[in-house]
């Protein structure tokens, strides 16, 4: 059985004060939430300090972003290395890095190896625009994402990563995908390809999220849905209680 994961990814909210006080919130009313895997994913600045907080709990840290380069002149990104000193996971390939900062299939690519060859779970996003939706392009995009963002990894790397299929046209618009969609897309688009790149074990045994939107008032839908291994969740994260609901609801 997969056990369900739910991730709270802040995006560019919180100064380290406010993401401290929002830490030391979460980790009092979800710590002791059992039969779910919690992550917060707060702005590089407050990795530090929360990592200090979230220290012997069972909320895991992860990081928003990363380069693939182990070091060098590559001015205001972090490597996996220095990921790895405050984080388990690290989210990749978000659609707002592909839109905003040119991020490619092959780029994810090169931060997913880079992730795995040191010990990071990489949380791996793909998700169609709506234009791409509308034109019924739903599955070529997503086989063009996973093949291009996890090629050249073995089914041992697969069984360590995570998936989110967060459809673009969905993210931060309260704009959600039905459960029954989300679950059709993980079902007929997503796991027939990982079984093709890692067989169908391995393929079996990834977790995939859905994201986009996720709301303690919607969390039940998708969760309720067989393919649907928990959430990705954005604005709802920064809310104590909002965030709290969503993970309560996750529990096996």
């Amino acid at each position: 059985m997969r056990i369900p994961l739910v991730a709270g990814n802040w995006k560019m909210n919180k100064g380290v004060a406010e993401a401290i006080a929002l830490s030391d919130e979460l980790r009092t009313v979800i710590d002791s939430i059992q039969s779910v895997e919690k992550v917060v994913c707060p702005p590089f600045t407050s990795l530090a300090s929360i990592q200090s907080i979230l220290s012997g709990s069972s909320i895991h840290l992860g990081a928003q972003n990363m380069h693939w380069k182990p070091s060098g002149a590559y001015t205001g990104e972090v490597s996996a290395a220095m990921v790895k000193e405050l984080c388990e996971y690290v989210i990749i390939g978000h659609s707002e890095r592909r839109q905003f900062f040119g991020e490619t299939d092959e780029t994810v690519n090169l931060k997913v190896r880079a992730a795995m060859e040191i010990g990071l779970i990489p949380i791996v996003c793909i998700g169609e625009t709506l234009a791409e939706n509308e034109a019924s392009q739903t599955a070529v995009v997503l086989e063009r994402q996973i093949r291009g963002g996890l090629a050249a990894l073995t089914p041992e790397d697969g069984a360590k990563l995570v998936i989110a299929y967060e459809p673009v046209w969905a993210i931060g618009t309260g704009r959600a995908a039905s459960g029954e969609i989300a679950n059709q897309v993980l079902h007929d688009m997503i796991r027939p390809v990982l079984a093709d790149l890692f067989g169908k074990t391995v393929s079996q045994s990834i977790r995939i999220l859905y994201g986009g939107s996720v709301t303690a008032a919607n969390a039940a839908e998708f969760f309720a849905q067989p393919e649907v291994d928990g959430a990705l969740v954005g604005g709802a994260s920064l809310k104590v209680a909002e965030f709290e609901a969503i993970v309560r609801t996750a529990v096996i």
